[in-house]
């Protein structure tokens, strides 16, 4: 009887959960393509490196998706059995709400061990391939960086502002460059127009200007000089501004478990930068956590409600999702400053559901009801 109760309440659970978690990824999914449909469009970026991004990306967008999914999942579930008085049919027949959550346990477990796996392999692989694969299109299409009418400094050192630019011709039209890569001196450079040229056997970039003024200023002696040109190469080598991918240093949200624990063990680390890592390695460890927290609290809550119907299973579970993650967020930052310890700050969370849990529980037990809905 009760080997078929549990089959029966994960039949409930997974159709839900599968439906809400890609419904939550494409949610997610849609606001990054925004950005990548730019490099698409105004960058040429191939599609085949897009498709290697969504799959990079992948990994983060599961782990945020997993606490809402799985609360949801549990929760309508529950609230369907409630509303059809299926809940009060096994209660009458001496099964109670606890002898129900065998199934839900197992469903929560599973939730813990998936979003574990993903946040100690998946999502530190995920982060430094994307960043690796926009390093090396930052490469090849130098024009990434330059906007109109904004200060960007596309490459180390150098910095850009162009009056108006055509990312598919790479012509830019009324140029300000200032070159500050030569440690003794400042060069800096107006002119009418710019051209952007590749030289990938030499590995450097070109920029080809036309009609202009440098300006060079030594930084010791004070003394300047200025040439009016017709024509003006500033070469730009990928290899002195742009260091290999195995050289590139990587931030702690590409940087697995294990390295930010040996990172953090050592006191020459900066304070703004072991915040920061300590933040990253309690958030890998919690979230997981939460996800198993979050499948439980779902089975006493909805049980609780007896009307409403789906559409109020989803607004709940949304409500409860947001708090979390507008609390999570709240104290990433604190942490990060320092003002809050990272190794208690970002338990928090887990904790206002642990105690959410207990509170739920307590109820259901001595038969006292949340609230009364009327539908």
């Amino acid at each position: 009887m009760k080997l078929t109760l549990h089959r029966y309440i994960l039949h409930e659970i997974w159709p839900t959960f599968l439906a809400s978690l890609l419904v939550f990824i494409f949610i997610v999914l849609a606001a990054r393509m925004l950005n990548i449909s730019e490099w698409v469009v105004n960058h040429g970026v191939h599609v085949g490196d897009v498709g290697r991004m969504i799959l990079y990306l992948l990994p983060g967008m599961v782990l945020f998706a997993l606490p809402a999914a799985i609360l949801m999942a549990v929760f309508i579930a529950f609230l369907r059995l409630s509303h059809d008085n299926e809940i009060m049919a096994l209660k009458s027949s001496g099964i109670s709400l606890f002898q129900m959550l065998p199934s839900v346990i197992t469903v929560s477990i599973i939730g813990f061990v998936a979003a574990m796996s993903i946040s100690i392999f998946l999502v530190p692989w995920g982060n430094q391939s994307f960043k690796d694969l926009v390093f090396r299109i930052a490469k090849s299409k130098a024009d990434m960086g330059i906007k109109e009418r904004i200060f960007s400094e596309p490459f180390d050192k150098v910095t850009f502002y162009v009056s108006s630019f055509s990312p598919k011709e790479k012509i830019m039209k009324d140029l300000f460059v200032v070159d500050r890569r030569e440690s003794a001196m400042t060069t800096t450079i107006v002119a009418k127009t710019g051209v952007i040229l590749s030289d990938p056997e030499g590995r450097a970039i070109v920029i080809h200007l036309k009609e202009g003024t440098a300006f060079t200023t030594e930084k010791k002696t004070q003394a300047a000089r200025t040439v009016q040109f017709s024509s003006y190469d500033l070469r730009i080598g990928l290899d002195d501004i742009m260091p290999p991918d195995d050289m590139r240093k990587r931030s702690p949200k590409e940087m697995s478990i294990i390295e930010l624990a040996d990172l953090l063990s050592k006191p020459e680390e900066e304070k703004g930068l072991r915040h920061e890592m300590a933040v990253e390695l309690m958030e890998r460890i919690s979230i997981p956590f939460s996800v198993f927290l979050m499948g439980i609290i779902g089975a006493p809550l909805g049980a609780q409600i007896r009307s409403g119907g789906r559409s109020l299973g989803i607004s709940v579970s949304m409500a409860i999702f947001i708090v979390y993650y507008l609390f999570l967020a709240g104290v990433r930052s604190i942490g990060e400053t320092g003002v809050l310890s990272p190794f208690l700050g970002m338990w928090l969370p887990s904790l206002f559901l642990l105690i959410s849990n207990v509170f739920l529980l307590k109820r259901v037990q001595n038969e006292v009801p949340l609230l009364q809905w009327r539908g």
